[in-house]
């Protein structure tokens, strides 16, 4: 791949993980450990872990909590607190989830499904693969050890029943995110990883499996085991689950220097076990000798099994809309919870985070049109062209009726998608995700994964695309309940982001075409040499420039894929005479729906492949179809609230006025330093929970500044007063301070940053802080938590660290409740600030947001001094321009629409919206000014 300009070797790993045993008894925790978990597997291979994706399945949530059934939790409670576990680790953690999806079926009210999945990549030259030899040192690295998890591996394997619930809670780990991102920032070093000889996550079975694995000869010494709390004896050590934790094997040379790299990552390292010549695993607590087996029975596969399978014969899919006319199935379709728009639970996850996002979750004007696949750049330092795609594929419907032929559209459809999006199939990579009822001794129960995982085999050896990887859950049963047959299929692989297309409707006047594989008999199932052609007729319009829009039937028929690519910039369509309603409505896995540019000609195709002009695209928001005419609006208006009680995301609101402090008009002038430098110095302090500090740091530099980040250490009281030391030298030297956004400190029980506030407020910081901004006239910017923490200190609006009163501005909770991720737009209202200095008043930018406490809260007395004094630097706005509450604006409900505020001369400014995560290439499937040169404003204060 290439970075900055130039070609290196890189690993790229993938991984996906499923909780669904601990979420459906605790779906907070479950949830959250389910992301954590399926981070720590491509980060044990020391790859920095940069995108996920969750899919879901679960009952209906609308359904009321009195029909909940004995022993089960309600699936609203369900779904709602998942969503909020599985995004409170992510958010905190600072991965970008780039796509959300929730399936529902009844089946799942016998165990919920929870699923994540990740990719994460690192240069080949940071890792090494050696067998640890003799004398070896095993350091187990980060979090310490409870009694959390101890049985959860053997409880994921069992089928629940009316108990679960209540005796099995303590099976659920309890995730730590800021303890993993230290995980992360110190995997990401080269000087550290190059030390690691064999690496293991602390997954199931804890010491004794993470640690197990990584020689053939171990003593671990259980006693130097970090505890979170006294009590623990030999057995709970062994086999604690707790989250968060790494074994690394180290050469005893290495292990001073590595534990020294771990200390400037405030993590803890302790020396645990050493590698014997002796192939047998012993384990001592408290001077006693409490496991001592051979390596070779370790080794062994245990006693023989086997099974009878009993295929049985599989029912003929059939999948309905109620309805008469074009116009009821179409309203029935939308308002089907698996078609409905489920933005209110995908925007409370964080998808912007790593500014490397090139698809967001939904594309368009109105932020609609759901993506076919995540894609992502990949992690360096600095620039590149090359990005990862992942798509999934299942039919829950479609695999309960046929195994064998669910499991193969499952890959077939994964593998659509992830065409659809831009890339090239010949370089795609699988994994799956299979999850089925008990089993037991019976055969026709054994024969359902056993068609799943023929299907699955067959689609690959057709498409010539291999399986990786995966993860098995034979456990989803509730008394006489059972989940569907379920095999998800997950598709990725490399391309260039210059490729990358999405499937929302560009413009009016374009040709729409499908372009369609021949089909088996049963009418569903692509042939396979007609597929792969499809896929290169695809792939030829894309990388000719050709396809502006690309779409791929699913679940909803080319109905539900028509509908999505309308709403994202809200334009119509006007569909040929020769495709009917019904034709609408009859499942069309492996064929795409392709929007083409103007010059563009229908593709030449080989023997096998249909195209055929679909219609032709309108400004009228209205579907003609059939002989009929949709009004799409209407239409929306149902998609969009089938599940909104559940999931809400929008609210109303009126507008409010625009503020505008225009420097020149006012016949002000902004400050000026007194000297001038060549390339202004940055501080970046890093507290525990701060996730931003690579764009932060990545976006200075590209502006020509130096960029330094200080990891802030409370490991020990000594480390809190070194740091506080540290940072007071660093901003002595420096001319910016910029504080990031993050959780520092979990942000509760008191609020966001107050970690940051209280160590900004120890006298010696203060001081260094007041000698920047009134001795030398430096600056300093706060982002999202980095905006909390300015407004906790005082620095904006009063220009100084002061104590707070109930007179002075806060900000909390978003009006809606919880967390929020998506792209808004903002308008420069002053430009008294030199961080603004490079923008016009009424600039309008699309920013990325993403924080749960944004909303601006100050009294109205004080609101119209700071706009009288141009001290309000920014609004939210609408598509014209106009300040206005409505959550789909205002994402938090700040008071005027306010999004940033400054000291009263500008050197300072905090702001909610995440201007560092802009770069080329990204968001491509939304419009708007992505760039705002606001850290461009503030380098060259000093260098103009």
């Amino acid at each position: 791949m290439d970075v900055n300009g130039t070609d290196e070797d890189w690993l790229f790993l993938f991984k996906n993980e499923t909780h669904n045993h601990p979420t459906e008894i605790e779906p907070f925790g479950g949830a959250a450990t389910c992301i954590g978990g399926a981070i720590r597997d491509p980060l044990s291979g020391r790859s920095y872990v940069y995108q996920a994706m969750r899919v879901t399945g679960a009952a209906d949530p609308t359904v009321p909590v009195s029909q909940t059934l004995e022993g089960k939790l309600p699936q609203r409670k369900l779904v709602t607190t998942a969503a909020a576990g599985y995004s409170s680790y992510g958010n905190q953690i600072g991965l970008a989830t780039g796509q959300v999806s929730e399936l529902y079926h009844p089946g799942y009210v016998a165990k919920r499904m929870e699923i994540g999945a990740v990719v994460g990549a690192t240069p080949a030259s940071h890792v090494r693969r050696e067998c640890p030899a003799p004398g070896d040192r095993i350091v187990l690295l980060g979090g310490r050890t409870g009694r959390d998890g101890i049985g959860g591996a053997t409880g994921s394997s069992k089928a629940h029943n009316v108990e679960s619930l209540e005796k099995d809670g303590a099976e659920v780990q309890k995730g730590n995110a800021p303890v993993e991102r230290k995980l992360q920032r110190l995997f990401r070093r080269e000087d550290a990883c190059r030390l690691i000889k064999r690496c293991n996550d602390f997954g199931a079975g804890g010491v004794s499996v993470a640690v197990g694995e990584l020689a053939d000869g171990l003593f671990v010494d259980l006693n130097a085991v970090p505890k979170k709390y006294e009590g623990l004896d030999g057995t709970e050590l062994a086999i604690s689950e707790s989250q968060e934790r790494m074994a690394v094997a180290l050469a005893p040379e290495d292990v001073e220097e590595f534990m020294s790299y771990a200390r400037e990552e405030n993590l803890e390292a302790t020396v645990i076990a050493t590698v014997t010549e002796e192939p047998r695993l012993k384990m001592i607590w408290d001077g006693a000798t409490i496991v001592d087996v051979s390596r070779e029975f370790l080794a062994s596969n245990g006693a023989p099994k086997s099974t009878s399978v009993h295929v049985g014969k599989p029912e003929v899919y059939s999948h309905t809309w109620a309805g008469s006319t074009l116009a009821e199935k179409l309203r029935s379709l939308v308002t089907d919870l698996n078609v409905a728009s489920n933005k209110g639970l995908s925007e409370r996850f964080d998808s912007t985070i790593g500014a490397a996002t090139v698809l967001m979750p939904f594309g368009g004007k109105t932020q609609l049109t759901p993506a076919m696949a995540m894609a992502a750049k990949l992690p360096v330092d600095g620039e590149t062209t090359t990005c990862s795609g992942m798509a999934w594929g299942f039919n829950p419907y479609l695999m309960s009726a046929n195994q064998f032929t669910g499991a193969y559209l499952s890959v077939v459809e994964s593998v659509s998608r992830l065409v659809a999006a831009g890339f090239e199939h010949r370089d795609f990579y699988l994994t799956f995700q299979e999850y089925f009822e008990k089993l037991g001794s019976n055969p026709n129960r054994w024969g359902k994964p056993a068609a799943a995982v023929l299907g699955a085999l067959m689609a690959q050896v057709d498409l010539g695309i291999g399986s990786i990887g995966g993860k098995d859950s034979m456990s989803g049963s509730f008394e006489d309940l059972d989940v569907p047959p379920t095999l998800v299929s997950f598709a990725t692989g490399l391309g260039k982001v210059a490729r990358v297309t999405s499937p929302e409707l560009k413009g009016a006047d374009h040709k729409v075409v499908a372009v369609v594989p021949e089909y088996e008999a049963d009418g569903i199932t692509p042939k396979a040499e007609s597929l792969l052609a499809v896929f290169d007729a695809v792939e030829a319009l894309v990388g000719s420039g050709s396809a502006l829009a690309v779409s791929t039937p699913g679940y909803g028929c080319a109905a539900e894929a028509l509908f999505k690519m309308c709403v994202g910039n809200q334009l119509g369509l006007d569909v040929a005479p020769t495709y009917d309603a019904d034709s609408l409505f009859c499942p069309a896995y492996g064929s795409f729906i392709v929007e083409l540019a103007d010059e563009a000609e229908l593709p030449q195709v080989t023997d096998g492949v249909t195209v055929a002009l679909l219609g032709m695209t309108t400004e009228a928001y209205e579907l003609v179809a059939a002989g009929q005419t949709i009004d799409l609006a209407e239409l929306q208006e149902a998609w969009e609230g089938a599940i909104e009680s559940v999931f809400p995301y929008r609210a109303e609101g009126e507008k409010v006025r625009k503020v505008s402090f225009d420097v020149a008009k006012q016949g002000t002038s902004r400050p000026v330093p007194a000297i001038h430098v060549a390339r202004p110095r940055v501080v970046i302090p890093v507290f525990p929970g701060t996730n931003c500090e690579y764009d932060t740091a990545r976006a200075f530099e590209r502006a020509g500044a130096v960029a330094s980040t200080l990891v802030i250490n409370n490991l020990t009281p000594e480390a809190v007063a070194e740091s506080t030391h540290e940072l007071v030298r660093r901003i002595r030297e420096s001319q910016i301070v910029m504080l990031p956004g993050g959780f520092s400190g979990g942000d509760e029980p008191d609020g966001s940053a107050k970690f940051i506030t209280a160590f900004f407020r120890a006298p010696e910081v203060t001081e260094a802080v007041r000698d920047l901004l009134q001795a030398r006239d430096g600056l300093m910017l706060g982002i999202c938590n980095g905006f909390q923490a300015l407004i906790k200190l005082g620095l904006v609006p009063y220009g100084d660290i002061r104590p707070m009163d109930e007179t002075c501005p806060t900000l909390t909770f978003n009006t809606i409740g919880r967390h929020q991720s998506r792209l808004v737009r903002t308008r420069v209202a002053s430009n008294l600030s030199p961080w603004l200095s490079k923008c016009n008043v009424d600039d309008v930018h699309t920013i990325a947001i993403s924080h749960g406490e944004g909303r601006f809260v100050a009294c109205p007395e004080l609101v119209e001094r700071l706009a009288a004094a141009g001290q309000i630097a920014t609004q939210y706005v609408d598509e014209n321009g106009e300040p206005g509450m409505g959550l789909d604006v205002n994402p938090n409900g700040s008071v005027l629409a306010v999004e940033g505020i400054t000291s009263p001369d500008g050197r300072v400014l905090g702001k909610m919206g995440h201007t560092e995560r802009s770069g080329e290439g990204l968001y491509k499937n939304v419009p708007g000014n992505k760039y705002q040169p606001l850290i461009e404003g503030g380098v060259s204060y000093f260098t103009d």
